[in-house]
């Protein structure tokens, strides 16, 4: 049985490519692409800790230059992923990325509690007047996992208050969850297959989590990036679990992962005929009905 869905659409992240902040040639070319989702130039993982003030300096002088986006144009987003809320470097990130009206995101790291998002929604209210910055939590470990329902509930206005900090001022509203594998695997010491049945709780727990509060799912890198034929086995894999898009490690992987990710021209003409006939249906009283021989809910 299909069911029509309510849901109401986000902008859309199917693919989300990580480009290390500390080389200012990959950063540049990121921006040719133009038909990428959501850029993160990447202040944690990629950058050793000896380059973490150049990638802040490269990240900060590419915010600065890039120029407002035309209406007619693709939109895509720009986020910046920052050092975790424990390594005592998020605080000097977001203080140096927020004054630039160009930073649409942050992926925040290694979360493991939702005292980790009151800490970064208190510092970019220190430092930004509207609320227009979007949070993309990092799902890395056990602790992440079975935080989630406080972790998510920390987005929203008037639960509690935290350390003094008033909600009203907090800014940040969670949009995605991103699910990052190899962090996870090692925290919890897991044996990695090309299977990924090691990943299967974890994977659907964070769908679930996403889903019942509305918010988008990123599934896992592939790190066999040159083999094509994996990839889109992951990514058949991750749409059927429910995940709306994939994170990127290499531009040749982006295309590959929204053809996945995003509807085709055979489904889109689909759906469109079954709200058509869920309309006509609707205006007689029927729930249900069918279509090509299956069974339509139009709940």
């Amino acid at each position: 049985m299909t069911v029509v869905s309510k849901i109401a659409p986000q902008f859309r992240r199917a693919a989300i490519l990580y480009v290390p902040g500390s080389d200012e040639r990959k950063v540049a070319k990121a921006f040719t692409h133009k038909t990428v989702d959501t850029r993160v130039l990447d202040l944690e993982d990629s950058v050793t800790i000896q380059k973490k003030s150049l990638a802040r300096s490269i990240v900060c002088k590419t915010l600065a230059n890039i120029p407002p986006q035309s209406n007619n144009s693709i939109v895509q987003e720009t986020c910046v992923r920052i050092n975790s809320v424990t390594s005592g470097l998020a605080e000097s990130d977001l203080a140096a990325i927020l004054p630039f009206n160009s930073l649409d995101s942050i992926l925040v790291p290694k979360v493991n509690s939702a005292s980790d998002i009151h800490f970064i929604q208190s510092v970019i209210a220190q430092h930004r007047s509207n609320t227009n910055i979007k949070i993309l939590v990092g799902i890395e470990s056990a602790k992440g996992l079975i935080n989630l329902p406080h972790i998510i509930d920390a987005s929203n206005i008037g639960t509690a208050n935290d350390a003094g900090v008033d909600f009203k001022r907090r800014q940040g509203q969670i949009e995605a969850l991103v699910f990052a594998a190899e962090d996870y695997a090692a925290d919890l010491g897991l044996i990695r297959t090309p299977e990924r049945t090691e990943m299967l709780f974890a994977r659907q727990m964070v769908v679930t989590h996403a889903v019942a509060n509305g918010l988008q799912a990123i599934d896992l890198v592939c790190v066999d990036f040159k083999n094509e034929s994996v990839l889109r086995k992951e990514c058949r894999e991750g749409r059927t679990f429910g995940f709306t898009g994939k994170q990127a490690i290499h531009p040749d992987q982006v295309e590959i992962i929204q053809s996945c990710f995003l509807p085709s021209e055979i489904e889109l003409k689909y759906a469109a005929r079954i709200l058509a006939e869920a309309g006509k249906y609707s205006g007689q009283g029927v729930g249900a009905f069918e279509l090509d021989g299956k069974m339509i809910d139009a709940v």
